[in-house]
């Protein structure tokens, strides 16, 4: 098939054709752009227009009061941020390798292996699709805390790594390559590690930057773990220790230390989205064609 050739969804050079699809997507792009204009604005907004009624969109007088408080803030607190910062770093990198690793992994096994119980293997991450975190809270807990990881890196990366949505959507991806190309290198006398490492990772890196973008979303602004299983302050995360500037200050005052804060969170984020946004397009495109 042509989409194994390096094929994109999307398309390289402009037509004319593509001027009606423009006109019918741009409201709707500039509409899911809203939260984002949102967010850097209100960072920017001084205290009187963060409580303004009706409420101000726009920011009118833009300020850095807001990150000058955060900044004091955290240079009031015993522990310096930049251990926070090591600390978010450590377990975001370990939890990204990981969980493409994992993921990878089992998704070759599931799609292109052979053996007993991989369709029930794969029915269960399909059911566990259907779990938001807060169901799994408790059970979390008493494992976290039975294997005696609390006050350890492992209590933060452990819970994260296993990422159903991410398996899925690697296992999809697996299933669109040729079964004629993985027996080709096996009567070559290629082993399933080389097969995996030679055939199926440069063929599926558009899902491999959708799962990174996918776990780095979800450990970086992750507060869970360092609320349940961290009691040192020098083992919490950066996220936690934002959030908790926030809720230092007064109602009032604090609002404006939350803003500035949620900015900072949400760059990475977004920096790392559209650096990588062409591949998680091909990745969304691609799981669900046979």
């Amino acid at each position: 098939m042509a989409m194994y050739k390096g094929s994109s969804i999307n398309p390289k050079k402009f037509e004319k054709g593509q001027i009606k699809i423009i006109i019918a997507v741009l409201p709707l792009a500039l509409f899911m752009l809203l939260p984002i204009i949102f967010i850097f604005c209100h960072a920017f907004k001084p205290l009187d227009e963060l409580f303004a009624f009706p409420p101000k969109f726009f920011v009118t007088r833009p300020t850095l009061d807001n990150f000058e408080k955060l900044f004091k803030a955290s240079q009031s607190s015993g522990i310096p941020i930049s251990r926070y910062v090591f600390n978010s770093l450590i377990v975001t990198f370990t939890v990204v390798l990981s969980s493409i690793v994992l993921s990878t992994m089992a998704g070759f096994a599931l799609s292109k292996l052979r053996f007993k119980g991989k369709y029930v293997l794969m029915e269960v991450n399909n059911m566990a699709l259907m779990f938001v975190p807060v169901a799994v809270m408790i059970p979390r807990y008493l494992t976290i805390n039975t294997l005696g990881m609390t006050d350890n890196y492992l209590a933060h990366i452990l819970p994260l790594i296993s990422m159903p949505v991410s398996l899925f959507l690697v296992k999809q991806f697996i299933d669109q390559v040729p079964d004629t190309l993985i027996d080709a290198a096996y009567m070559d006398g290629a082993g399933d590690f080389k097969v995996y490492r030679s055939i199926i990772l440069p063929l599926i890196r558009p899902a491999i930057a959708t799962s990174a973008i996918l776990a780095f979303q979800q450990v970086w602004v992750n507060v869970e773990s360092s609320n349940l299983y961290i009691n040192d302050e020098g083992m919490r995360t950066l996220a936690f220790y934002m959030n908790t500037l926030a809720n230092a200050n007064n109602a009032v005052a604090g609002q404006g230390v939350a803003a500035a804060a949620s900015l900072i969170m949400f760059i990475p984020n977004l920096i790392l989205f559209i650096i990588l946004q062409k591949s998680v397009m091909n990745t969304m495109a691609h799981s669900g064609i046979k």
